[in-house]
């Protein structure tokens, strides 16, 4: 399976702070936006990653990540030459997915929380269809709406309801098989111009082929669009990370513990970051 990092969107929500620099690389508290939904990638053993990025974007991201090396992993980047909605990625990353099936994360979405590990291995095994994940919310009617069956087969997706059937709605995390490409290049652009993803796992609803993973009612997940969601992403993580020692979104952490980098490598980064909370961390990792 591999990996899409959607992070080309404009961020005009955040002007002016993104005048200058692309979302994804704003700060959430002590890491770049992005080092989280690419930290959900490596949890959930994805090794080829794309990172979608703007035009004449690729730069300041390639600065940030490299080949992925430092990771063990592979980071190719591509640009969307248009913003045209969440489902364009498929297209722009046709050549990269080729035959394989496809996990596509936005940049912007910060996941953490119990059995988050499990719930990623179970959707990452899939072998057709598309697994989305069903995230508890007191209110849903703002939101896109799941419908969750017997052995958690999706029911329904309702946009925005006055009446909500359940009480999950979809984060920007989703898991397809191969098939996706070609259900993409189908959807047809919605009111406002985009190609939205909601078509696409409704075509797998109509399929019979989409699954939803409900989340923990006590799980975390945070859409940093805007300045307040920023500002409370930063604290939950900080909060998190003083709480319990652990680092949310050090990817080298993560690499190390999953075995894609030794000691010596986990050493080397430990050292170049050895000023740093993240590179103390990292040094823990070594006693």
């Amino acid at each position: 399976m591999k990996g899409i990092v959607l992070s080309a969107g404009k961020g005009t929500r955040l002007y002016p702070m993104t005048k200058p620099c692309c979302k994804p690389l704003l700060p959430i508290y002590d890491k770049p936006m992005i080092c989280y939904p690419l930290a959900t990638l490596l949890m959930a053993g994805i090794t080829e990653i794309l990172v979608i990025v703007p035009p004449g974007g690729e730069g300041p991201f390639r600065e940030l990540l490299g080949d992925g090396s430092r990771y063990g992993v592979s980071v190719s980047y591509r640009e969307q030459p248009v913003p045209r909605g969440i489902a364009d990625a498929f297209m722009v990353g046709e050549e990269f997915i080729g035959s394989d099936d496809v996990c596509l994360i936005l940049g912007d979405n910060i996941f953490y929380g119990p059995a988050f590990r499990d719930d990623l291995k179970k959707a990452a095994s899939l072998q057709e269809g598309a697994t989305v994940f069903g995230y508890y919310v007191e209110d849903p009617r703002p939101f896109g709406v799941v419908e969750i069956g017997e052995n958690g087969k999706a029911l329904s997706i309702e946009e925005k309801p006055a009446k909500p059937k359940s009480n999950y709605i979809i984060p920007g995390l989703y898991f397809y098989d191969h098939r996706v490409v070609e259900i993409a290049k189908t959807v047809t652009p919605s009111a406002r111009g985009e190609l939205e993803i909601t078509a696409v796992n409704n075509a797998y609803l109509d399929r019979g082929a989409l699954r939803v993973i409900p989340l923990a009612k006590d799980f975390a997940w945070f859409d940093t669009g805007t300045a307040e969601s920023m500002y409370q992403a930063a604290s939950a993580v900080r909060a998190y990370q003083d709480e319990t020692g652990e680092q949310l979104g050090n990817l080298e952490a993560i690499a190390y513990e999953r075995g894609l980098i030794d000691r010596v490598a986990l050493a080397r980064a430990a050292a170049e970051l050895s000023a740093t909370e993240y590179g103390k961390y990292l040094q823990s990792l070594l006693v």
